[in-house]
């Protein structure tokens, strides 16, 4: 089964919590702190394996979860570290944070590996927390909480060149006849219903991946019919081939047949839009077909015209040498632009305050990651680490700023789903 994108929830391990203990030992005042510290919680990693063509692998794991890190222990015992979740998925595979819509990674190579969600490290013991100034301190952190996100995993095929077309125009055809590959291949409409790539190897010894695309239909830039499973694939090919039914053997009109497909292109995607393009003008051995050719090159001047028969397996050679020529002239580039990475974005607005504060109802309320882990990792039931609390948020300037808005004592402040006294 050929899957080409799946949706999965992630969420990496809780780091351990960090332990209050104290030596119990005689003739040592108070025994001082040993608390360990937890371990950290499990990452979820997903790396490029070039021996899978699919994601049906992940289609089933909707939620895939990394275990939590041990708890430290008394005698200074740190917790272990959870394992981590290796995920594979085939080259071409783009990783995208599904609610920020940004990438996240690019997997193109074998290997190639990416952290999705990280695990949350775990919580210090008292033992950590011992400075000159307070020798035995009485609490410890909570572990943090692993990162936890929605992915949509999309695999792009990686082919150097793309077959594009109406349907039953011959381009599973020509791949058989050019390549090791076998598509399926019948006089009905959507034959190819997934990508069928084939490597293509030239007499002088040059060698490139073609890729069969499905078939397109106008309002494939909309999600009609197969088109964005064909708009997707054609992404990652350097040069795209349009087969054209010349000999109008369904009584379509190769001229209107090509502007459907380049308003889909155009539609779909800038990057898409300004690629290298040939046409192969197949079925040239039918009646009509060279009245239909000059019609073609007359209304599309400026377009390389290759004529083929697939039928007849003539006019390839000179058409593959060119694809060969073409794609030599040409570097890799990449599929995104710089802003369109979750890096990229994290990095341009990291001098930014760590938190929000917004004023709803009369409840002051804090947003923030950084705000929201100190919370999360504070045991409330311990008087110390309260205060502590306390003390950073005020050296974050969350108290500052809270004046500053027009909060007044007793008013109060919301973190998450809980509601402080914001005093003194």
């Amino acid at each position: 089964m050929f899957v080409d994108e799946v949706v999965i929830h992630a969420i990496a391990g809780k780091g351990g919590d960090g332990c209050t203990s104290f030596r119990r030992e005689k003739y040592v005042p108070m025994g001082g702190p040993d608390g360990g510290n937890g371990g950290k919680g499990g990452d979820i990693i997903i790396e490029a394996d070039k021996s899978l063509k699919t994601l049906v692998d992940l289609r089933y794991k909707k939620v895939i979860k990394a275990e939590k890190g041990v708890n430290g222990k008394g005698s200074s015992c740190n917790g272990a570290n959870a394992e981590d979740i290796l995920l594979k998925v085939p080259e071409g595979t783009t990783i995208y944070d599904a609610d920020t819509n940004l990438v996240l990674a690019d997997l193109k190579h074998d290997q190639e590996r990416i952290i999705v969600c990280r695990g949350g490290r775990g919580g210090r013991g008292n033992k950590a927390f011992a400075t000159h100034n307070e020798p035995a301190p009485k609490f410890s952190e909570l572990g943090e909480i692993g990162e936890e996100k929605i992915l949509k995993c999309e695999l792009k095929v990686m082919a150097d060149v793309g077959l594009i077309g109406m349907p039953s125009v011959g381009k599973s055809t020509i791949l058989s006849l050019i390549s090791a590959a076998k598509p399926k291949i019948a006089s009905y409409h959507f034959t190819t219903l997934s990508p069928n790539l084939g490597m293509v190897s030239l007499k002088d010894g040059r060698k490139f991946v073609m890729a069969d695309l499905p078939g397109l239909i106008e309002g494939a830039s909309a999600g009609v019919g197969l088109g964005h499973q064909f708009l997707r694939h054609a992404m990652r090919t350097k040069i795209l081939v349009h087969v054209i039914d010349m000999g109008s053997s369904e009584g379509r009109d190769p001229r209107e047949d090509y502007r459907i497909i380049r308003k889909e292109i155009d539609a779909y995607s800038e990057k898409l839009k300004k690629k290298k393009e040939i046409v192969i003008a197949n079925k040239m051995d039918l009646e009509g077909a060279q009245e239909n050719l000059k019609a073609f090159k007359k209304a599309f001047p400026n377009i390389p015209v290759f004529e083929v028969s697939a039928l007849k397996n003539e006019g390839l050679d000179v058409c593959l040498t060119s694809i060969a020529d073409l794609l030599d002239q040409m570097e890799e580039e990449d599929l995104y632009n710089e802003e369109d990475y979750e890096s990229y974005v994290v990095y341009k607005f990291q001098n930014e305050k760590p938190y929000t504060i917004h004023n709803d109802n009369g409840v002051w309320v804090l947003e923030g990651k950084q705000i929201e882990d100190l919370f999360k990792m504070t045991r409330f039931t311990e008087e110390e680490a309260v205060l502590r609390f306390a003390r950073k948020l005020k050296g974050m300037g969350v108290e500052d700023e809270l004046e500053r808005l027009g909060a007044k004592r007793g008013d109060e402040v919301q973190i998450l789903d809980y509601i402080f006294e914001f005093k003194e």
